[in-house]
């Protein structure tokens, strides 16, 4: 639902902050996670931690991007990837003083 604008958005394009009350949150670029990739939750840590060996380089990846079917465009959708890869919907969100902005 919604255009399609056929690539990423600056941050602060959308004047609406989601239910959790973050802006720019879905559709803009995959997001890589510290977390490395498995193919379901089965031995997860449930402290909040990370899920991650040093030895691994495939990781996971949330949201969807700009190129994706709506139904990936969601922060609970999982995907992966390689850390040397190197494509155009794939990015990271830093979050500093209790702001959020995509680099």
């Amino acid at each position: 639902k919604g255009n399609y604008r056929q690539q990423t958005t600056d941050v602060g394009s959308f004047q609406v902050a989601n239910a959790f009350g973050l802006y720019d949150m879905h559709g803009n670029v995959w997001e890589w996670c510290q977390d490395d990739w498995h193919n379901d939750y089965t031995g997860a840590p449930t402290d909040g931690s990370a899920w991650s060996r040093q030895s691994s380089n495939t990781k996971l990846l949330r949201g969807g991007s700009w190129n994706n079917n709506p139904e990936y465009c969601r922060s609970a959708f999982r995907n992966y990837s390689i850390l040397d890869s190197n494509h155009n919907n794939i990015g990271f969100r830093d979050v500093c003083s209790g702001a959020a902005r995509i680099l």
